[in-house]
């Protein structure tokens, strides 16, 4: 493929990336997804899956295509953040629309890893004589639906383990409850929880701090609130048979070193308080080995760092 080729492929498939973003909160539990279509340098028609049981990102697009371009689509190009399907769940299959509107070929981000599609919607395109191109920004499809992916490859949710700490590594004050956040870093955490569909504390840190664990410092749905113990652990079979497709671990330390002993986590989102130490305390867990940083934000005098496996 020539290079300009390729270069055209990943900028029409950022914008595609952008457009899916819209759906996160009401595409789930679906994936989130963008699609573009293209005829010579000309962006024609654009969508993505706006909500669950509704039209998908490539039905959005064909749908917001202008009468007189119909007869542009035989030789337009689709582009596509994931791979489209190609089963009959509460909307017909997107790879027999893509047939039936005759394009000459289609660009996908990544293959679905739902058991229903898994590169099936991509060979069924290739059997209908269709030029298809996969793996394009396949890191970014991979990532903007992280979620959904582990949730049906591994049956758990995605989770992510978050705690702030002081600036010499301690999550309280000898003992007792600390504000390490700011009150622009707190509105962070909010809106994270508005985008994760539950959070988990332990029981201690339930009795000693009452800890609300909604959305109020955001605009969203408050996730779904949970509280572990030795009597009560954690059941990953239960929140997946509940679509729980990730899960915010808040809880002290010693429910946050049971998910790090177990590896049970894809994400780590620690903020420190650079300016901010005291004499004692209980101890921050230890970070995993051979974890990587995949962002940083500086706010002040408050850092969060996001790691990955």
């Amino acid at each position: 493929m020539e290079i300009d080729q390729i270069s055209l492929d990943k900028k029409y498939m950022h914008r595609c990336l952008q457009l899916a973003l819209n759906g996160q909160q009401n595409a789930k539990p679906n994936p989130m997804v963008g699609a573009v279509i293209v005829v010579n340098g000309r962006i024609i028609g654009e969508g993505y899956h706006v909500r669950c049981g509704q039209g998908h990102a490539e039905v959005n697009a064909f749908a917001s295509v202008r009468a007189e371009d119909e007869s542009l689509l035989k030789d337009a190009t689709i582009y596509v953040s994931l791979e489209p399907c190609s089963h009959y769940g509460k909307t017909p299959p997107c790879a027999d629309l893509i047939i039936k509107k005759g394009v000459k070929r289609v660009v996908v981000g990544c293959i679905d890893e739902f058991a229903e599609v898994q590169g099936r919607g991509i060979q069924k395109l290739r059997d209908a004589g269709i030029d298809v191109t996969v793996g394009v920004l396949e890191a970014e499809c991979k990532a903007l639906n992280r979620r959904f992916f582990t949730f049906h490859r591994l049956h758990r949710p995605y989770i992510i383990l978050k705690w702030a700490q002081t600036a010499n590594g301690f999550l309280d004050d000898n003992g007792q409850a600390l504000a390490i956040s700011s009150p622009f870093t707190q509105m962070l955490s909010h809106k994270l929880r508005a985008q994760e569909d539950a959070i988990l504390v332990g029981r201690v840190t339930d009795d000693r701090e009452h800890p609300q664990l909604n959305v109020r410092h955001w605009v969203g749905p408050d996730p779904k609130r949970l509280v572990i113990d030795h009597q009560h652990p954690l059941n990953l079979e239960s929140l997946h048979a509940h679509h729980v497709q990730s899960l915010i671990v808040e809880g002290g330390r010693k429910t946050l070193e049971s998910f790090l002993a177990q590896d049970l986590w894809d994400e780590i989102r620690v903020e420190t308080n650079m300016g901010l130490t005291v004499s004692g305390g209980t101890r921050a867990p230890q970070m995993p080995a051979h974890v990587k940083v995949l962002s940083q934000q500086v706010y002040g005098e408050n850092v969060i760092v996001n790691y990955g496996k």
